[in-house]
């Protein structure tokens, strides 16, 4: 029984790992079935066992990225004076992260349009969207932002992150509209700053 789920877990990472390739360096719509099983070295048949669609294999990858997306985002704000800080630099890595190469491609270009927007924020949200209110209130216990209620002030900065990935996703230059995008966040949190 172990080693049926060992082969079952090596079977989907190998899909996984062409279909990110695949995915990041040319695209959702550019890539075939055929090509993902090609690329994890078994039978289209075995894709389809484990993923019903090219969409879902393309969620499964999506949610990868995203995960490793998170981890490169909290090493990047762990290495900030404070957690307002951390959130700049946060919101900065994420833009600088999707304005390039396949995690660009995955998240931002292809992401919104395969996912739908509904379920993109949904995956979006269960790995950033709870780190904002976390964030808000560290800030409020820390004396960095006036005590107010949580949820709507990390609902409209999250917003703001959000419509500014809408806005580069449609961009032909993201790296620049995501460091304008990052600019433009940095100004509106450090306004939030008490004695700023």
């Amino acid at each position: 029984m172990a080693k049926q789920a060992e082969r079952r877990a090596a079977t989907t990472e190998a899909i996984l790992t062409a279909a990110r390739r695949l995915f990041g360096t040319q695209g959702f719509a550019a890539t075939t079935m055929d090509e993902i099983a090609e690329g994890a070295g078994i039978a289209k048949g075995a894709v389809y066992h484990h993923f019903k669609t090219k969409e879902a294999v393309f969620e499964a990858v999506f949610d990868l990225v995203s995960r490793h997306l998170v981890v490169e985002i909290d090493s990047a704000a762990r290495a900030e004076k404070d957690v307002l800080a951390a959130m700049v630099a946060g919101t900065q890595h994420y833009f600088a992260a999707t304005a390039k190469g396949p995690t660009g491609q995955i998240i931002l270009r292809d992401g919104p349009a395969v996912l739908g927007w509904e379920r993109w924020r949904e995956i979006d949200a269960k790995h950033f969207g709870g780190k904002m209110p976390r964030a808000i209130a560290a800030a409020m216990e820390a004396g960095l932002i006036a005590k107010q209620p949580v949820e709507p002030l990390a609902r409209l900065l999250l917003g703001a992150v959000t419509e500014a990935a809408v806005a580069c996703a449609g961009r032909a230059d993201i790296a620049r509209a995501g460091a304008e995008y990052a600019r433009a966040f940095k100004s509106l949190v450090e306004a939030l700053r008490l004695g700023a």
